[in-house]
């Protein structure tokens, strides 16, 4: 039976993540008579990344100078404090330092200075004696790096805020709304097809299945990776900054380290486990079968990819199962971390990344593809979170150029 046709909306935007939200607003400032709905599957916002995130506001040192990540990350870390302050959200500007395990670390350091500085972030490199007065829990060899505009804010508070500005300006959030289906200039939601103008997949963790069925994510498939973090007992403020490893460049994860919340709570995490399907957050009887037999197609290669350490991966992350392996990790950044310090579980989070299944290749950049009829958000994760209005403000900006606003 054909769906029946209901309502209409010049631009629909499947996934009411903070990409989601950060689309509609972004849409509605260039276009503020249009007609804008954010369809979100879920009955609260945040179920998913959005709310499951580290509320970290990156800087944007990490990545390759001439990436989407560089180019929107320090933009959209000063566009998301700007926000913050506008609408009342408390920033913990707490910085962060990054250290040297060993003094093998120190060229990959001295690396990660120089992206910085092509990036054009706020970075300065600190002796042994300069990180002790920064934050004199943490441990380093020779020197480290001190970022002063890497943030904390409570995720929640921000999705919130943003989805207020987003109904204020005249857009809708519907929740509970689950496409099941779309083409161009259609969405389908529980067996009723709704006319658009535009659709905009923001769908996070479905980004690619959504992709497909406008013939835009082919080449891709989400490879789910699980993190987890472990609040401390510690009291607020005796960790004074986020104390971050020198990331192995092979992956696009930062390895374990130690943040500072909004509320200025010590945690330490997370893993990144592969994970066998999309909403694993540790519930088996939520286990989806057809996800882990797509998964399972996929991790031979990634096993045997030349371009990544999975090996390597595999001896770190396994192990951080164990809450004592991961505090021991952690130890090499802060030596005074102990396992009985940090016994509160976080609620997990699972990181939608895109792997590239010809390539044989994860995704280290963020990808958007699109035409007259669909804008399609794909690989927009961490920093996605910092990145979010910087981004929907580019995506935006490419889609009036085609004239799709």
């Amino acid at each position: 039976m054909t769906p029946g046709t209901v309502g209409s909306a010049d631009f629909a935007i499947i996934g009411g993540g903070i990409v989601g939200l950060a689309m509609a607003d972004a849409l509605l400032a260039r276009a503020p008579d249009a007609s804008v709905v954010v369809l979100e599957k879920e009955d609260h916002l945040g179920e998913h990344a959005s709310g499951r995130n580290s509320g970290v506001l990156h800087a944007g040192f990490y990545y390759a100078p001439d990436s989407l990540k560089a180019q929107l990350t320090r933009r959209g870390n000063a566009m998301l404090h700007a926000f913050c302050d506008e609408a009342g959200v408390a920033v913990n500007r707490c910085g962060k330092v990054v250290v040297a395990s060993s003094a093998d670390q120190l060229h990959a350091l001295d690396e990660l200075y120089a992206r910085g500085q092509r990036n054009g972030v706020a970075l300065e490199v600190v002796d042994e004696a300069g990180l002790r007065d920064l934050e004199p829990l943490a441990r380093t060899v020779e020197r480290a790096l001190w970022s002063p505009t890497t943030s904390v804010a409570d995720p929640h508070a921000v999705i919130e805020a943003l989805a207020a500005r987003v109904r204020r300006a005249g857009g809708s959030v519907e929740m509970g709304a689950h496409v099941t289906a779309a083409g161009p200039s259609w969405v389908e939601v529980a067996g009723q097809r709704r006319s658009v103008g535009h659709v905009v997949n923001s769908a996070g963790l479905y980004a690619d299945r959504v992709g497909r069925w406008f013939g835009m994510c082919d080449d891709y498939v989400v490879l789910p990776f699980k993190g987890l973090y472990w609040y401390g007992t510690w009291p607020a403020g005796r960790l004074r900054h986020h104390v971050y490893p020198v990331p192995d460049p092979r992956n696009p994860f930062l390895g374990v380290h130690l943040t500072v919340s909004h509320a200025g709570r010590a945690k330490i995490g997370p893993t990144a486990i592969p994970s066998l399907w999309r909403e694993d957050y540790g519930r088996l009887r939520g286990a989806h079968w057809d996800e882990i037999r797509e998964s399972a197609r996929q991790y031979p290669g990634f096993l045997t990819s030349e371009h990544h350490d999975v090996p390597g991966l595999i001896r770190t992350e396994l192990p951080k199962y164990v809450r004592r392996e991961l505090v021991r990790q952690g130890r090499a950044l802060v030596p005074s971390v102990r396992a009985a310090d940090f016994t509160i579980k976080g609620r997990p989070g699972v990181r939608a990344q895109m792997w590239d299944i010809a390539a044989k290749k994860l995704e280290m950049d963020f990808v958007v593809r699109g035409d007259a009829d669909s804008t399609h958000l794909l690989n927009v994760v961490s920093p996605g979170w910092t990145s979010s209005l910087a981004v929907a403000d580019h995506v935006v900006g490419l889609m009036s150029r085609t004239g799709a606003v």
